[in-house]
């Protein structure tokens, strides 16, 4: 590699950036990380952002970090909406791109009409003549290299380091007391807490007594017991950080992102973060469905509360809001992603929780309700085109543009937030899996009025028990099955789709009576059609307002919130 981060004997591996779990299976960077590289005696930070929207708060936040941007585009896909997302933050605090097209290696790439693409996208995002007098390198990362023409093939990634060092702006230096803005948060378990900001101006040395203000301008004293400089994929120690470099402090006391870390005796704090507002809420709450604290080890409400508590302090877009019950609490995001990965990482620490169905926000602007819009972009094969118009338009969708790419076709939406929930089941189903969606806020505009959810109602359990392919096989006309044969099953939870409008309410868990008399058909093989299997961001966003999602460490289930029948029946009657 290059920057020589790796010694020769070192194990390379793969994704050593989107290094936690959750990142590897999907595929998209949720945390930003910071590494650095040594090029020809200058030393270069690099900071890896989230692409999509719904993790804005981190880009938000990590951007007053840099002093340029590569703007990574594949070579045939070209710019998509959240790559917009990011730019567009970019180019407004005046950072000027390098465009950095990749995957040139792929059969049928179009280069050209990618970096077209890319220059019409920034001055459709108001960038000044300077921005859009970019530098474009092209390449092909799985093949480790990069040139300035996308036909000549070269061995290693030199010209991308080259026209980093001779394009982007090494850090001005500002002379004065020390001001630094807090903008990460990092922890150990021998330290605590660790603040990484980039010194912007003076300069900090380990030991010496700082001040910290907070965004309402309160100001405590506190010291700098350690200062760490980032090195390749890790950090090392140092005595003194100057103006420019991107640092972590050890030893601050009561610290937020957003607070500045100023001089003692004359202190300029900077301006705080500004953060995009959440678009979408959902109820979490304390898991009391019959099976509850046989998988997870944190089932309280102390131990979800203080759980999201934790996260508040380091996930800057996330809200939370306390609700009339002890054991309840609204939790306001920026979309279904960034709630469902917040919920996932909580499983897989051990808690369990119920959640209920994702709302969007409702503004009241100038006396008129407002509600979250967003751009919807859906890319499939021609033909089904028409049947994803029209699933779309359902949905208050107006559709803005339609371009032919190859063999598939290219559609550009505008649509309700609350018109993208549950969409993605149903585009898939309508275009046999073919569809590739993705979708980005764009604002909030006056209510568009009502939208048609789900038509078909939910199969019920009648009673708790385990369930018998037997009885499965009977009721198959009545729907779609989200249980597998020999499974445990309570009563109120959700075992499948209504074929029809309105709730049924079955029983599974009847077996086969055994006698010794034989009739003809009676010894049939039972053949059941394979069980609907949800993800956690499709079981948020299949569930009526009447249902729960109850997830655990091991299972995801769906569930009514009032699992008895006859409260149900009282319930919809009042």
């Amino acid at each position: 590699m290059a920057g020589k981060l790796f010694k020769d004997h070192q194990q390379m591996g793969e994704l050593f950036m989107d290094n936690n779990d959750l990142e590897r299976e999907r595929g998209i960077t949720i945390l930003s990380k910071n590494v650095s590289v040594i090029w020809k005696d200058t030393k270069i930070n690099i900071i890896d952002t989230p692409g999509h929207s719904d993790f804005g708060g981190e880009v938000e936040r990590v951007l007053n970090m840099a002093d340029g941007v590569l703007l990574l585009v594949d070579a045939f896909e070209g710019p998509m909406p959240q790559t917009r997302f990011v730019l567009q933050k970019a180019l407004a605090i005046g950072l000027k791109p390098i465009v950095v097209i990749n995957k040139v290696d792929k059969p049928n790439c179009r280069p050209e009409e990618v970096q077209e693409a890319v220059f019409d996208l920034m001055f459709n995002l108001e960038a000044t003549e300077h921005q859009l007098d970019f530098v474009t390198v092209y390449g092909s990362a799985r093949d480790n290299w990069m040139s300035n023409d996308w036909k000549t093939i070269t061995t290693d990634i030199s010209s991308l380091m080259d026209t980093i060092v001779e394009h982007i702006p090494a850090p001005k230096v500002n002379d004065g007391t020390p001001q630094m803005l807090i903008t990460s948060l990092d922890y150990s378990s021998y330290v605590g807490r660790i603040a990484i900001g980039r010194v912007h101006r003076g300069s900090l040395k380990a030991g010496m007594d700082i001040a910290l203000v907070n965004r309402l301008g309160e100001m405590h004293k506190t010291r700098i017991k350690e200062l760490n400089v980032f090195a390749g994929l890790g950090r090392a120690k140092v005595d003194e950080v100057l103006t420019g470099e991107i640092c972590a402090i050890i030893g601050l006391d009561k610290f937020d992102i957003g607070d500045s870390v100023c001089d003692l005796e004359n202190p300029e704090p900077l301006d705080p973060i500004a953060i995009d507002e959440p678009t979408m809420s959902m109820l979490f709450t304390i898991n009391n469905s019959p099976f509850f604290g046989k998988e997870g080890k944190m089932v309280t409400s102390r131990h979800i509360k203080d759980r999201l508590d934790k996260e508040l302090e380091r996930n800057l877009a996330l809200r939370v809001e306390e609700t009339g019950s002890a054991d309840a609490w609204n939790v306001y995001g920026r979309g279904v992603l960034h709630l469902s990965v917040l919920i996932e990482t909580m499983r897989r620490e051990g808690y369990e929780l119920q959640v209920g169905q994702p709302r969007v926000i409702i503004k009241e602007i100038a006396g008129e309700k407002h509600e979250p819009v967003e751009e919807l972009t859906i890319d499939l094969p021609d033909e089904f085109s028409g049947r994803a118009i029209e699933q779309v338009t359902q949905r208050k969708g107006e559709l803005r543009s339609m371009e032919r790419k190859g063999e598939r076709v290219h559609l550009e939406f505008i649509i309700p937030s609350r018109g993208i929930i549950g969409l993605r089941n149903n585009m898939l189903t309508a275009t046999a899996g073919e569809a590739v969606m993705a979708h980005r806020f764009i604002e909030f505009q006056p209510w568009k009025g009502h939208i048609e959810k789900r038509q078909n109602g939910s199969l019920i359990c009648m009673e708790a028990g385990t369930t018998f392919a037997y009885a499965i096989d009977k009721l198959q006309d009545r729907g779609k099955f989200f249980i597998f044969p020999q499974e445990e099953v309570y009563m109120g939870q959700v075992i499948g789709e209504n074929n029809r409008d309105g709730d049924l309410t079955i029983n599974v868990t009847k077996s086969k009576k055994l006698t010794n008399m034989r009739a003809s058909g009676s010894d049939d093989k039972v053949r059941i059609v394979p069980p609907i299997v949800f993800s956690l961001e499709e079981a948020l966003e299949y569930i009526q307002g009447d249902e729960y999602v109850e997830v655990t460490p091991k299972s995801i289930r769906l569930r009514k919130i009032l699992l008895q029948e006859h409260e149900r029946k009282r319930g919809s009657k009042e």
